[in-house]
């Protein structure tokens, strides 16, 4: 696995926008953006930049336009926060995790059913 630089809350905003996008170029980025987010041109280029340096996005160009894309996939970005998360909090154990999610969240029935759903799939193909 590389090691990259782990990416700030808003730097998981800018690349969430690029991944549901496939590829797009700063206009675009900032288009994507929430209107709350008041963000100007010059702040998501400089987001999507450093993304690109480290290593979650790479670029083409178009014109005169780069054209940003997804440098590895949303999910290996994923597991290594979650991994990142669940090593600094939970001394990476998982069962942990699970239980304080359990019990501090409000789950709904539907939410519930499909834990126990995953569990149950769980345990057949354990059994298999």
């Amino acid at each position: 696995m590389t090691e990259r630089a782990p990416l700030a809350r808003s730097e998981l905003e800018i690349a969430r926008i690029v991944w549901n996008l496939g590829e797009a170029t700063v206009r675009q980025v900032l288009e994507a953006l929430p209107a709350e987010r008041e963000l100007d041109f010059y702040t998501v280029q400089t987001y999507l930049r450093r993304l690109k340096s480290k290593g979650y996005l790479e670029t083409r160009r178009d014109g005169r336009n780069n054209i940003y894309s997804p440098a590895i996939q949303p999910g290996h970005v994923v597991k290594e926060i979650t991994d990142d998360f669940l090593h600094r909090l939970f001394d990476g154990e998982t069962l942990p995790l699970f239980q304080h999610l359990i019990e501090n969240q409000d789950l709904s029935r539907g939410e519930i059913d499909q834990l126990q759903e995953m569990l149950n799939r769980l345990k057949k193909e354990e059994g298999e």
